[in-house]
């Protein structure tokens, strides 16, 4: 059984056949999908993803069956526990061979391939799913919480975008825009890299969330409903600036504009919260020009990312639960789906994800 979309907005329940494997794939069983804000775009239909399509890309599941060459390349078998990253590249091209597979012009995303590109089960709001030839999978321990371990996305992309991309360093003042799940996971990551300071944004709405960042190892919070920003950052930090910007923020411009106040001379930016290709008004490029900051964007999560935040889970070091609010049934997937798009009157999620019941 899976949750194939058919158009927007438009979620159904449809039963289809668990396909034959070659000798270089593999069919896993879904424990958990993690949801994400990226759901919410497909749902809503602005990411013109082909349908009908089933959607989810962040697997974890457990190996039903596999390849003899796929288990000799993953170095998994039957029975294990993988996480499933999210794009699948050609991994020969000048790009995936110089290390940014994740840029590959010819890459596919899991839950966008269409089911009338065999052999369907391509996305992971479903209970089997296909792993492809091309894919790359982490083993995971299976003694984890599923809820927990499929973190693993969220966490990747904090590794990747607050640590990896701008290179935090040891003792640097980092900001992040954004306490969701992937503002939090910048934060834990952050942390774990030796940030000297941790400064998180967010709305007033985002009180709890903001409470949680100070959990995870932020050093201060603001809320900008009701706080200067820019003057509390330059309060935080004499003067100087963060060395770090992150805007994780989904859609809301205001805050790229703003970025380029908070960050120091020489200091990096990373832009990872889409803007749905708005363009940002009052955007001064002389502000780049004058302090030499270093801007750089940021789409999805590469194995070094993944390894990362699959250790930090394995180790069991952070309370990761304290961020995952609700399981939903396969059933409830539309439900999950507005939940973390706040369309739920009284009730909001931080991290959450569907488990398929088989």
């Amino acid at each position: 059984m899976a949750i194939v979309q058919t158009g927007p907005r438009k979620l159904e329940r449809r039963d289809l056949p668990i396909p034959a494997i070659s000798d270089d794939s593999a069919i896993i069983r879904i424990e958990a999908c993690g949801i994400c804000g990226s759901d919410y775009e497909q749902y809503e239909g602005v990411l013109n993803t082909p349908m009908p399509v089933i959607p989810g890309h962040e697997p974890l599941g457990i190996i039903e069956a596999i390849g003899d060459k796929a288990a000799t390349r993953w170095r998994v078998d039957v029975g294990d526990r993988v996480a499933v990253e999210t794009m699948l590249s050609c991994h020969s091209c000048d790009t995936c061979l110089s290390g940014s597979y994740h840029l590959c012009d010819r890459r596919e995303i899991y839950s966008y391939i269409p089911l009338t590109s065999e052999p369907a089960l391509w996305g992971a709001y479903s209970q089997y799913m296909y792993v492809a030839p091309n894919a790359v999978v982490h083993k995971m321990d299976k003694s984890l919480p599923a809820e927990i371990a499929v973190m693993f996305n969220p966490l990747g992309a904090g590794f990747r975008w607050a640590v990896e991309i701008p290179q935090t360093q040891v003792g640097d003042t980092v900001v992040v825009l954004g306490p969701g799940q992937r503002g939090l996971a910048s934060v834990i990551a952050a942390r774990h890299a030796g940030a000297g300071t941790i400064i998180v944004t967010g709305l007033a709405a985002d009180a709890d969330k903001l409470k949680l960042a100070k959990f995870y190892g932020a050093d201060y919070t603001i809320d900008v409903d009701n706080e200067n920003a820019v003057e509390r950052i330059a309060e935080i930090t004499k003067g100087r600036g963060a060395d770090v910007v992150i805007d994780v923020t989904s859609y809301a411009t205001d805050p790229v504009r703003e970025t380029l106040s908070y960050v120091c001379a020489g200091g990096t930016i990373v832009l990872a919260g889409v803007k749905g290709f708005k363009p940002i008004p009052d955007f001064v490029t002389d502000m780049i020009v004058m302090k030499e900051i270093t801007i750089k964007g940021a789409i999805g999560v590469t194995a070094s990312g993944y390894g990362k935040a699959i250790d930090l889970i394995e180790s069991k070091t952070v309370q990761l639960e304290k961020m995952h609010t609700h399981n939903f049934s396969l059933e409830d997937a539309e439900l999950a789906i507005k939940t973390l798009a706040r369309q739920v009157p009284g009730d909001e999620s931080i991290h959450s994800c569907l488990i398929p019941e088989v």
